[in-house]
């Protein structure tokens, strides 16, 4: 699976894919302390998680993406909350294998575009998917999920629009992320349950593992094709 602008080689020549086709869930990170950034994103590639969304939601956020850039060689780390062109080039340039945005503008969509690395623009309604179908992209962030209106809504996009696909994130946790996964138009769903702030707090990596190990087991509940 890659993304509707193709695949892009990262600064280490390795192409990058769409992290909808990774793992059915793609973790969101928001880290306070960049230490723990290499050992919790160890803890979710073991569990099967390789694909990792950090949030640049705090200061450390740049350097945790460095970190995990340089140490964890099976973790494809991206940036998310990215909303200017200049997180763009910062996160491109942290190592960032990918990029996030809870919303987006042609500005926005122009940097992230020239940062030849994939990207997943926000979405919440069906002219924005439209718009952005306009512009030759297909795969997108679904934000806030449950707040937009939840699987309903995107099986109601799933008619009008097949062609575009999207990783939903907001609200979604492991009672309602098989729903989403048995959707046709849903590559992989965001979300933080396996990441507890009381686990993170005391860096108990092998819980984080353990509930990565779950997460990723949810691609099981798909129906067969």
């Amino acid at each position: 699976m890659t993304f509707a602008l193709g695949a892009a080689p990262g600064h280490d020549g390795v192409v990058t894919t769409s992290p909808l086709g990774l793992a059915p869930v793609l973790p969101v990170v928001v880290l306070q302390d960049a230490s723990d950034a290499v050992p919790l994103a160890r803890a979710l590639v073991g569990g099967g998680l390789p694909a990792i969304e950090v949030t640049l939601r705090t200061p450390v956020a740049l350097d945790a993406i460095r970190a995990i850039a340089g140490e964890v060689p099976d973790a494809v780390v991206g940036a998310g909350t990215v909303i200017t062109p200049q997180q763009v080039k910062e996160s491109v340039a942290a190592g960032a294998r990918f990029l996030v945005s809870p919303g987006w503008t042609d500005v926005l969509l122009q940097a992230m575009r020239e940062s030849g690395v994939p990207f997943l623009p926000g979405v919440s309604t069906a002219s924005e998917v439209v718009a952005l179908l306009e512009r030759g992209v297909t795969e997108m962030k679904f934000f806030p999920a449950e707040a937009a209106g939840g699987t309903a809504y995107l099986k109601s996009l799933s008619g009008p629009l097949p062609q575009a696909r999207f990783c939903p994130t907001g609200g979604i946790g492991p009672g309602n992320a098989p729903a989403y996964l048995n959707l046709p138009n849903v590559g992989c769903v965001g979300g933080t349950w396996m990441l507890p702030a009381d686990a993170i707090a005391a860096r108990d990596w092998g819980r984080v593992k353990a509930l990565a190990r779950e997460a990723s087991q949810l691609e099981r509940l798909r129906p067969q094709v």
